[in-house]
């Protein structure tokens, strides 16, 4: 149906005339007549007040219980929000660990995933780009149409007012009708409604019977207020707009274009308004069609990256894992070669490299295993004749008294270099046995003080020997190690008597400390000490720091090779340090626990006092007094001497 909305004159109109039959009447704000003054009417107080209080009452209580069933209502949607969150979260946390673990260990998957973003990435910006240009190009050519359309209609319309003999009511009414119901329609392409209203305050002339006309469900405030202001300030100037029209229950995009038309001297405003429907569902049809194209397009680009990166990775991820097992000591692993492409000869290499490490390596073994029995053969065998030599020479030292001088000295000599000969075999056959791998901890609980006291004490002779003193800064509660003691004693011993010997003199402190996991033992020597690649290598086997050195200190060269292989059973550090001038540190750390990891050294690798006494760079510290065992010239005592309180 279609219907028209006449419009009266405004009552407050510029002419001033009120409409008959409404009585004036005085406002608050109106003037009072000439010499009367307006009375107040008195304000009546209802006489029902105290009936409303108890409504009021009733009120608050029901907002009141209202208050506590949404805040109850609000808990529980809480308590069901988190408990939801808790239970999810491990799961998506368990995803993410799981995504990224895959990120870093597995190539194929970086490389797919890479290049399905980079797809999707470039597919979004393309199919952006050409929706927004297909939605352009569209737009452009309705528009084209629509302002062709609306002129050539708009045209017809005023020729058809122009050339009107009418002159009552009816016949106007009926003309403005058909004419307007003959520009609605369809037109090639785009369906086509109108709005017909006459322009605001136009008082002449006051015979008009047409105000509005609008096509079905269309009023005049689909027209934005930017395209009606325009047409109402131009002259026979066409001006258009984007719109939104309502069809039934939906909204549709469409173009609204305005102009100007007159009927019998009242100006009208004419507007056409298209639907672009149409284009929108072609639009949304092409749309649809690139996301599904790009979708499919995205999967074959995942496809094929997943197939490529195979091909190539495989036998990458393949040669890792047979190397691994190589390097596990299972030598008999090769790779699969298939074709002669790149990756086949990066495999038959590969097998190629296998097979002579392999071959190497059971010849190394095999050597090995040769000296190491050779070795052992050999120690086992010349224990028999070493005894019997060490017999003799003992027999003669013995009676050296009745010798002349050159049978005398040379007596001395020889029972001094059978010693060294046994302390050298016995050395051999304990390395053998590390070799082998025949050796075996015997762990105990004991006070590792006590051990270190043993020690200091066999030392003792030897650094009266030297001139030096032996110096132990331990606490007074005894430190419980699961250790064996007799592996502990050897290693100590080398230490200490390593550090008298090249201490030229000076003293040597032993410092003792223990944390929750470790106990640490520091031997510190101020003798000649050593660089960082002599520290390197001290304890490999045989080696010395200057080779062409008499060998007036020093025992076989084993010491510190048994005391690393030692402290490997214990599952210990054994470290060393050295400066040259300012002597050498070695540090000895245990676990308290057999089966424990050591965190943390209780003591320092690098003293602390390595740059003091009057070397530059020195900072005093501290004194902190403890108990410790000072031995000088074979004699020992006990006495408080301060030493730091972070590490002595």
């Amino acid at each position: 149906m279609v219907s028209a909305t006449k419009q009266g004159p405004d009552p407050a109109s510029s002419d001033g005339e009120r409409p008959a039959g409404v009585p004036l009447q005085a406002t608050p704000g109106d003037a009072a007549s000439p010499g009367e003054h307006p009375t107040p009417e008195p304000r009546h107080v209802p006489e029902h007040t105290d009936a409303i209080t108890p409504r009021y009452r009733r009120f608050a209580f029901r907002w009141r219980i209202w208050q506590r069933r949404a805040l109850i209502v609000s808990l529980r949607v809480a308590r069901l929000v988190g408990t939801g969150v808790r239970r999810f979260l491990p799961a998506l946390r368990y995803v993410g660990r799981a995504l990224q673990r895959r990120w870093r260990r597995s190539l194929q998957f970086r490389t797919v995933l890479t290049t399905l973003l980079l797809a999707v990435t470039s597919f979004a910006v393309v199919g952006a780009y050409l929706s927004n240009q297909i939605a352009n190009n569209l737009f452009q050519e309705r528009l084209t149409q629509a302002e062709s359309e609306t002129r050539y209609n708009v045209k017809q319309v005023q020729e058809t007012f122009d050339g009107a003999q009418v002159t009552d009511q009816s016949s106007v009414i009926t003309l403005v009708y058909d004419t307007l119901n003959a520009v609605e329609g369809r037109g090639s392409v785009i369906q086509r409604r109108y709005v017909f209203e006459a322009m605001p305050e136009q008082t002449k002339p006051r015979n008009r019977w047409v105000e509005s006309r609008a096509s079905d469900q269309l009023t005049v405030s689909v027209i934005p207020p930017e395209l009606r202001k325009a047409v109402q300030e131009s002259g026979k100037d066409q001006y258009w707009a984007s719109t939104v029209i309502p069809v039934g229950t939906e909204d549709r995009p469409g173009i609204a274009v305005g102009n100007k038309v007159t009927f019998n001297g009242t100006v009208y405003e004419l507007y056409l308004i298209y639907d672009l429907n149409t284009a929108q569902q072609t639009l949304d049809e092409i749309q649809s069609v690139l996301w599904a194209g790009g979708a499919v397009l995205v999967l074959l680009i995942g496809a094929v990256a997943w197939y490529v990166t195979r091909n190539v990775v495989s036998p990458v991820s393949h040669a890792a894992m047979v190397s691994e097992k190589l390097a596990a000591g299972q030598l008999q692993e090769r790779m699969v070669v298939r074709g002669e492409d790149e990756v086949a000869r990066l495999g038959a290499s590969f097998n190629h490299m296998a097979a002579s490490l392999q071959e190497q390596i059971t010849q190394l073994a095999t050597l090995s295993q040769m000296q190491q029995r050779f070795v052992s053969d050999v120690s086992h065998e010349l224990r028999t004749p070493l005894t019997t030599v060490r017999m003799a020479a003992e027999v003669l030292y013995d009676a050296r008294g009745d010798f002349d001088p050159i049978n005398k000295r040379s007596a001395e000599l020889l029972y001094n270099q059978v010693e060294r000969f046994q302390s050298l075999l016995s050395d051999l056959l304990e390395i053998s046995r590390f070799d082998a791998g025949v050796a075996v901890l015997d762990a105990e609980p004991e006070d590792i003080l006590q051990v270190i006291a043993h020690v200091i004490e066999g030392a003792a002779p030897v650094a009266a020997e030297y001139g030096s003193e032996i110096v132990l800064s331990a606490p007074e509660d005894a430190i419980v190690v699961d250790m064996d003691a007799r592996r502990i004693d050897r290693i100590l011993r080398n230490l200490i008597l390593n550090a008298v010997e090249h201490g030229e003199g000076k003293p040597v402190t032993v410092t003792v400390a223990a944390n929750r996991t470790a106990v640490g033992i520091a031997v510190r020597d101020r003798g000649i000490g050593m660089d960082p690649a002599e520290a390197a290598r001290v304890f490999d086997r045989f080696w010395r720091a200057d080779p062409a050195r008499a060998r007036t200190t020093g025992g076989s060269g084993l010491g510190l090779s048994i005391a690393t292989e030692d402290t490997k059973l214990h599952n210990g550090w054994l470290q060393a340090w050295g400066r040259k001038g300012s002597g050498a540190n070695f540090r000895l750390t245990l676990p308290l626990r057999q089966g424990e990891e050591i965190e943390e050294s209780p003591v320092q690798l690098e003293p602390e006092g390595a740059s003091a006494a009057g070397e530059p760079g020195s900072v005093p510290r501290e004194p902190d007094t403890r108990n410790i065992l000072v031995l000088e010239t074979g004699a020992a005592r006990l006495a408080p001497v301060p030493t730091s309180k972070e590490n002595p």
